[in-house]
């Protein structure tokens, strides 16, 4: 029990407590949450990406088997969402919706700085793997979700997923590393200075999201859609990992990663193709909190 309360206080109370402050202040200085996610997404998810790979000593075939190990354990979790869905009686578009919050977690946001916090600096290269794996493969599922029910094109989606700012910024980022090309002083340290501050914005944008989202209303499609989500996902990374032979630090934060609440992301998804979007924002926002409790046993078990 000693072990669970610090690990919460040391791990994810200052995660918490960033969206906290996000959630109060940001309504209160009338902060709008899409400019600063745009921001994130646009400059600084860049930056950071183009930091740790360009520097970073990346062994190929080890990215390959995280990237493979990530996708399976998404495709696992969409699984076990849409047969659950279907046991609880789920019509076609809840069904899409338990899926869509299945394969996107909130891995940027939550899982980067709960990671840093848990693993250290050693965890930041395998994090942003996963992160770059999860958010492309994630959206891509979650559009798709979002669209079978009315027979949408997912070809736009697929050439969004790809061409995503933090996607793109990983080729000069393997071309400055393959080909050691030095890096002019003041490029590094802007570069540097911007991805430092992509975890704490992130965090503060939560909170601002999560506060836009008014008072949640809990049925049992939200707690099962949650706790596939929070509980399904990372068993199924921890039962996985010796198959893709994924063990040390890559296997600890894999999961970490797996464990994380459903993405903002997700709602906005929801709300752009008029799929369930108050369930979807509900299930966002009561994963959120019941994530408090959920990654505390997570993280004492990696």
């Amino acid at each position: 029990m000693l072990e669970l309360t610090a690990i919460f206080l040391d791990i994810l109370l200052p995660v918490f407590s960033l969206v906290l402050i996000g959630y109060i202040a940001g309504p209160r200085l009338g902060m709008e949450p899409r400019t600063l996610s745009k921001l994130a997404y646009y400059i600084l998810v860049p930056a950071f990406i183009f930091n740790v790979f360009s520097k970073a000593e990346v062994q190929v075939e080890l990215a390959v088997r995280m990237a493979l190990y990530a996708i399976v354990v998404t495709i696992g979790a969409v699984i076990v969402a849409f047969v659950t869905a279907r046991l609880l009686g789920a019509g076609p578009q809840l069904v899409a919706a338990y899926v869509l919050v299945a394969g996107f977690g909130n891995i940027g946001n939550f899982g980067l700085p709960v990671v840093e916090f848990k693993v250290g600096s050693a965890g930041t290269l395998p994090a942003s793997i996963y992160f770059l794996t999860g958010s492309t493969f994630g959206f891509l599922v979650g559009v798709v979700a979002a669209t079978w029910h009315r027979g949408g094109t997912h070809w736009k989606a697929v050439w969004t997923a790809f061409t995503t700012p933090g996607v793109i910024a990983v080729v000069p980022a393997f071309l400055v590393n393959s080909l050691e090309i030095p890096t002019p002083v003041f490029i590094d340290r802007a570069v540097v200075l911007m991805a430092g501050a992509l975890i704490p914005l992130m965090l503060l944008t939560l909170g601002i999201q999560l506060a836009g989202m008014g008072r949640p209303h809990i049925d049992r499609h939200v707690v099962a859609s949650s706790l596939v989500r929070l509980l399904v996902t990372p068993l199924l990374a921890i039962l996985l990992a010796g198959v893709f032979a994924i063990s040390g630090v890559e296997r600890s934060v894999g999961i970490i990663q797996t464990a994380m609440p459903a993405a903002v992301l997700t709602s906005l998804i929801a709300l752009e193709h008029d799929l369930l979007p108050d369930f979807v924002t509900t299930v966002v926002l009561f994963s959120t909190l019941l994530s408090a409790v959920t990654l505390t046993v997570v993280l004492a078990i990696v």
